[in-house]
């Protein structure tokens, strides 16, 4: 259990303290300006060294490149994240430990994926998240099974409990069965994620249990969104919805049975939280489902931020500064191209609190 308030300093008031200090160096409204002006990629080299990111671009040379950017931005990320897991104890090391599971899910994703194309495992382990690497990536590329994948792989990882969960067949590992193994993995580690915290107790179980139903839900609609038109049943696809959130158990029902994504927005639109999502992906859209979930994504993180001596402020946090990262990167891809009409289009975090 996590500790009291009249104790949660003792063990986690240093971590906590941390991650605030860092979310003081998020971007603000005055920095986005500076970056909108920009004409070239040196210019939001510049400007970026006057922020919290310093001179994280000084040994890159011009002309720099948006992937540069990117990958730099989350080597800081990675390092504060990093950081605060080495000063932490249990419980809350453990906590710091869960948010790392969804990226190896991915990383695993990307690496199976990526030797079904015959793509170099060397580039792939590079496009990888660091906060999902493990010692098995290596040996991947030989899994041709599922039962290979989770003997050679995912049974020294964290995962072997969701994979075995999931109960997976010894099927081969096509295109088809990859996405049925992230989005059965995830659903395992959501819902163990949100037990966990709600077995914390205390503010964390009521942050944790906000945004992870979010996270779920949002599962929920991007599966059946993208199994439309494709060759998995609705029986499959009602397997891989996880088994809590505001949707849950009515909504994912309904859902399991629609056909088309104007059935998904009548039925996701009764529920309050996601009255507002934007199901118009096409280019005249003013919004697109993903960027609809990202703005609502901001807004549950952002008031993580204000509840004292919780755990939740670490996960919101990561959720943000990958927000921002993805802001940049937008801004320096519109710079590149000549886009300055688009340069605006991105999702600003803490703008409404300033």
């Amino acid at each position: 259990m996590q500790a009291n308030i009249a104790t949660f300093n003792v063990n986690d008031g240093f971590c906590e303290a941390l991650v605030r200090g860092f979310r003081k160096g998020i971007l603000g409204r005055i920095e986005y300006a500076n970056l909108e002006q920009c004409d070239v990629l040196d210019d939001v080299k510049m400007h970026l060294a006057s922020t919290d990111y310093g001179e994280f671009l000084a040994n890159e040379p011009s002309p720099l490149h948006t992937v540069t950017i990117a990958e730099k931005c989350t080597e800081k990320l990675v390092s504060e994240f990093e950081f605060l897991r080495a000063n932490a104890v249990e419980p809350l090391s453990t906590f710091l430990d869960y948010i790392t599971y969804g990226y190896m899910i991915d990383n695993i994703v990307l690496l199976i994926t990526g030797t079904l194309h015959e793509r170099d495992m060397k580039e792939l382990q590079e496009k990888c998240h660091p906060l999902g690497y493990f010692d098995a990536m290596n040996v991947l590329c030989a899994c041709k099974t599922i039962a290979e994948l989770y003997e050679y792989v995912l049974v020294s990882t964290p995962l072997a409990n969701y994979f075995r969960a999931a109960r997976m067949s010894e099927e081969d590992l096509d295109e088809m069965n990859i996405e049925i193994i992230r989005n059965t993995l995830y659903k395992a580690y959501l819902e163990d994620f949100h037990q966990y915290c709600l077995n914390l107790g205390g503010v964390t179980a009521e942050v944790m249990d906000t945004v992870l139903k979010f996270e779920a839900d949002r599962r929920s609609i991007n599966i059946t969104v993208n199994s439309i038109g494709t060759e998995l049943t609705k029986g499959d696809r009602e397997t891989m919805y996880p088994n809590f959130g505001i949707l849950y158990p009515e909504g994912v029902q309904k859902l399991s049975k629609a056909d088309d994504t104007d059935q998904v927005a009548a039925i996701v639109k009764v529920y309050e939280p996601y009255s507002g999502l934007y199901f118009d992906s096409s280019e005249e859209g003013e919004r697109s489902l993903v960027d609809s979930f990202f703005v609502q994504e901001v807004k549950l993180n952002e008031l993580s931020f204000e509840q004292q001596m919780h755990y939740g402020v670490f996960y919101s946090y990561i959720r943000l500064r990958e927000q921002e990262i993805r802001n940049i990167v937008w801004i320096a891809e519109c710079i590149s191209q000549k886009l300055h009409e688009k340069i605006k289009q991105y999702i600003p975090v803490f703008d409404r609190f300033v």
